[in-house]
């Protein structure tokens, strides 16, 4: 059968499939990244319910994600960039800031006492340092295909395809911490959600590193509604100044301060 566009042109031809392909040049979309960026701007994209992005950004870079339908669940793993070996920990970034949950302040930390990046604003308070991201078996189990390609994407998978394309692989994948859906710890340790902050909420990160940013927006495994739910994932990072001493991040415990001296003790930010 002759696939067809909707103004009826063929493209069952290399021909007519190229002419296809050259006049969609242009088209704008709700989820896609803007190319080039926005004047002032490193990157603009908005990702869809159950996609992925990646970008390497500079030291002193703000990303802020915005889940602009209050159904979004970013998955989120750094990498230093050059460096990908020294990743993110959510073990260290919690036990160094003897705080489970994440909010304005919060360091995300290295495997290595390193500070990757600082939450310098918060709107949601609803995130997730503890139980990780969804994984393809779990999915499949729960709603019915878990695959990257198929209509309940997990988290695990997605950000593989998001580390690929920086030479990793699933060796190279740490627990991720999740944002915009909130988890908290019962008194006997048990984990339950506590959901969405609702639309409109946002998050900014301060890079203190160069890092490689990978993401992938899906539904949080603990998400006790029996339908997958996920919305679109809004992303923007403008540049910005590496900190220093002063900062009132720097001081704000004696843990974040030395984290922040072995940063910037590697002298390559």
């Amino acid at each position: 059968m002759t696939e067809t566009t909707d103004a009826g042109a063929g493209t069952a031809t290399t021909t007519a499939a190229r002419a296809h392909a050259r006049s969609q040049a242009g088209a704008v979309v709700d989820c896609m990244p803007l190319l080039p960026p926005p004047p002032g701007t490193l990157w603009s994209e908005t990702v869809a319910g159950g996609g992925y992005t990646h970008l390497a950004l500079p030291a002193g870079a703000h990303v802020t994600l915005t889940d602009r339908d209050g159904d979004a669940c970013a998955h989120l793993l750094l990498y230093v960039t050059g460096r990908p070996w020294e990743r993110l920990s959510a073990a260290d970034t919690v036990k160094v800031q003897w705080n489970a949950y994440l909010g304005t302040g919060s360091q995300l930390l290295s495997d290595q006492g390193r500070v990757l990046a600082t939450v310098t604003a918060d709107t949601s308070g609803r995130h997730d340092a503890l139980a990780g991201t969804s994984t393809a078996a779990r999915n499949t189990a729960r709603y019915g295909d878990g695959s990257p390609q198929g209509p309940f994407p997990a988290g695990r998978e997605l950000l593989l395809l998001a580390a690929a394309k920086h030479g990793l692989g699933p060796r190279d994948l740490p627990a991720a911490v999740s944002l915009f859906h909130g988890i908290a710890v019962d008194g006997d340790g048990a984990l339950h959600s506590t959901g969405s902050a609702g639309p409109g909420t946002a998050v900014t990160l301060r890079l203190e590193q160069a890092v490689t940013l990978l993401l992938a927006n899906t539904a949080h495994p603990l998400d006790p509604r029996p339908a997958y739910r996920c919305t679109p994932l809004e992303v923007l990072a403008v540049p910005g100044e590496v900190t220093g001493p002063g900062d009132p991040h720097w001081d704000a415990t004696p843990e974040r301060h030395r984290a922040h001296l072995n940063t910037a003790a590697l002298g390559v930010r």
